[in-house]
This record gives C-alpha cells, structure tokens and sequence, in this order.
C-alpha cells in the first residue's frame, strides 16, 4: 500500500425531508448571497425547487438562480455563472441536481475568483481556490456530491475535460434518496453504471497488497449488482434508492482510492463519447468498460480473475485463470444489459468511421505527454483505436 492523505469533510445530511435544512446548512457555511444553479424542469415540476427556495427565505438570505445545465454540462453556461457570481457579489454556490449541475457549479465556483479564463482548471491548472460549494443530490451517479473532481464539455470543439482539487469539496450535501425516485428507468440505470466504473477504475490498480480497499470495492459492487434489480422492478423502492445513493458517494470521494495507483482509463474513452455523441456518461461506460477490461486482460489476469470470483460469483479455474477473468467481464456486461444499458456503438448512436478521429483526441487532445492514457496499462493511439473497435460489435 502507497503513502497517503485523505480529507473529505464535506458535512452530509441523508435521509428524507432533508431538502429543508438548506438554508440552515449554507448560513451554518458561511453563505450569505447565494447562487442556486439547478437544471430545469424535474427540479421545478417536484417543488424542490421552491422549497429549497422556502428555506433560504427562512434564514434571510438572498439569492440569485441560474438554470439550464445540460447532461456533459457546458463552458457556455458556466461562464454566465461566472459573469453572474461577480455581478450579484455571491459568495455561496447551491448546487440542486445531478452530477452535471453539481460539476458547473463547481466550475463557476473556481472561475468566479480565478482572474483568467476557468477552462485553465480543465486543462491541468491545479484548482486551489473556489467559492464555497452546498449541493442537494437528485441523481445517485457521478458521487460529485463528495469528489474533488468537476467534468464540463468546452463548446468550443465539444472537448470533454475534468479537473480537481480539494477546494472543490463540497461544504455539506443533502442526500434524500427520495429526490431519485422520480427518475426513469434509463436514467437510474445510467447512474448505476457510473457508480460501478468509478469502483472498477480504482479496483484496476498496479499496487500490491490493498487487501482494505480490494474489499470495499467488492462490496460497493456487489451493493450495486444487488439493489439494481430491485429498483428496476420497483422505481420507488426507498431503500434500494438509499442504498444506492449513499454508495455513489462513497464510490468516488475516494475513500475507496486511497493507497493505490488507480486506472481512468475506461473514463478517458467514455469522454470522447459522450462529447461527440452526447450520449449519457453511464451509457458510454456500459459500452467501453468490458471492451477496456478485454483488451487490458493479459496486463494482470488474476486482478480480473478475483473480482470474477469475488463479486460476479465464478468458479475460480487455477488451470486457466484467464478463462475465470473473461467469465467476469462477460457477466459485468450481462449485468449492464439487464439493466437496460446499450452494448454496442450502434446502441449508443456511435459510428465506426469515428474511430481514428476519437482515438487521436483521446489521446492528443488533453496536453498529454507522448499521447499516452491510462494508469493500469499504458495505451497509445492505435491502443485506443483497437478498442473502439471492439465495442463496434
């Protein structure tokens, strides 16, 4: 196990009925003019909107909306944000949403006291400085509720990026997995799929002898392979949503990271998807991850091989252990399909004429040093071609 530090103090409240603690939790923060950055019509169609609005009334303190985020959030709204914040003199971000609307808040949050342009974050700036962040979660998916990490697509060129940085931790978040029942099936299962990538991404580590972390991502995916289909057969089933909400948090505050070299490949792919096609992030990482874990296989076939036998429930075979780590890759995507999740590029609306054209980008397009991706393995461009094109079929 590596050396470490771990801080994730973000103040959480879980449970229902939460939502109306708002203005309580951004005074109790320091917050006295307030940005609330929200989507659009779920959050206002359900009366969350008002009631977090209700709450803020309580405590006296002023706000300012901004709505409009879209899924792979966009550079165009988070400037506006930006030009907002400085406008009204707010120094409180309220974020109400999903993961999109928690990672533009974030984005305004660094830009709003940043004097040049808020993309440097996204293009490798260490983001050291942010306006304080509270967010009320409605999509258990991107665990941006708990994450230093912010993921926006620049208009210009539909270029996916993330960035990070502790100052990007939320000062509290409100957690009522009540919020999550009003979403379609696709959308929970997207969000699922994301939780689970976050877990394989640390799972597939170069690091020996995390035997602590090895297990807490065993049980989170198994948390996930056990509460999918519950809530698929009932959307309102409470406790399958709070299970699963309280898992995607955990799942990428990085708790589960910590000591270990970790992976981001199957992320980088998914990106370049979901910024071209502007397809849903979890649908993307339905498709590329067992195309990933295929081609990655040989690197270390008994890393593949235990969670095979840990999780997916297979025989472990000691004669031919690859043949026991390509049974769990199968049964991971099985598992997505019965939730509804696409399986190939036609599915996700992708086209195999794209493939150079996404590879390179991958690759060239986020200042990478030699064109190399990957923390597991070391792919270059031809790498990440190979498998696009194993996600074709």
């Amino acid at each position: 196990m590596q050396n470490f530090t771990f801080f994730a103090p973000t103040y959480f409240a879980f449970g229902k009925g939460e939502e109306a603690k708002a203005g309580e939790l951004v005074k109790r923060f320091g917050g006295s003019k307030v940005l609330i950055h929200f989507g659009g019509g779920s959050v206002v169609k359900s009366g969350l909107l008002d009631r977090v609005k209700k709450s803020l009334d309580a405590m006296a303190i002023p706000y300012v909306e901004l709505g409009g985020v879209m899924p792979n959030p966009r550079s165009g709204l988070v400037y506006q944000g930006i030009e907002l914040c400085r406008k009204e003199n707010i120094d409180f971000i309220l974020a109400v949403g999903g993961g999109s609307t928690i990672d533009s808040a974030k984005a305004i949050a660094a830009g709003t006291v940043y004097d040049g342009d808020f993309w440097d974050f996204y293009q490798g700036k260490p983001v050291t400085k942010a306006l304080p962040i509270g967010t009320i979660l409605t999509i258990a998916a991107a665990g941006s509720e708990g994450s230093p990490d912010s993921v926006i697509t620049h208009e210009d060129g539909m270029i996916k990026r993330g960035a990070s940085g502790e100052a990007f931790r939320p000062k509290f978040s409100i957690l009522n997995p009540e919020l999550t029942q009003t979403l379609p099936a696709y959308q929970t299962s997207c969000g699922i799929t994301d939780i689970i990538a976050h877990l394989y991404e640390r799972y597939l580590t170069n690091t020996k002898d995390v035997e602590v972390t090895d297990r807490l991502i065993e049980s989170l995916i198994l948390t996930m392979k056990n509460e999918a289909p519950k809530v698929m057969a009932n959307l309102n089933d409470y406790e399958a949503r709070a299970n699963i909400m309280w898992a995607g948090m955990v799942a990428h505050n990085n708790i589960v990271g910590v000591g270990r070299s970790q992976d981001w490949t199957s992320h980088q792919i998914e990106h370049e998807l979901s910024a071209l096609y502007d397809c849903a992030h979890g649908a993307g990482l339905a498709v590329t991850m067992p195309a990933v874990f295929t081609y990655n296989l040989q690197h270390d076939v008994m890393r593949f091989a235990q969670i095979a036998v840990r999780v997916w429930g297979c025989q472990m075979d000691f004669a031919n252990p690859e043949r026991t780590a390509k049974e769990g890759i199968e049964a991971l995507r099985n598992f997505l399909i019965s939730i509804g999740m696409p399986k190939n590029f036609e599915e996700l609306g992708a086209k195999e004429e794209d493939i150079e054209k996404l590879a390179y980008t991958c690759c060239y397009g986020r200042g990478n040093e030699g064109g190399r991706i990957g923390g597991f393995v070391s792919l270059e461009q031809k790498d990440v071609e190979a498998i696009y094109k194993l996600m074709v079929f």
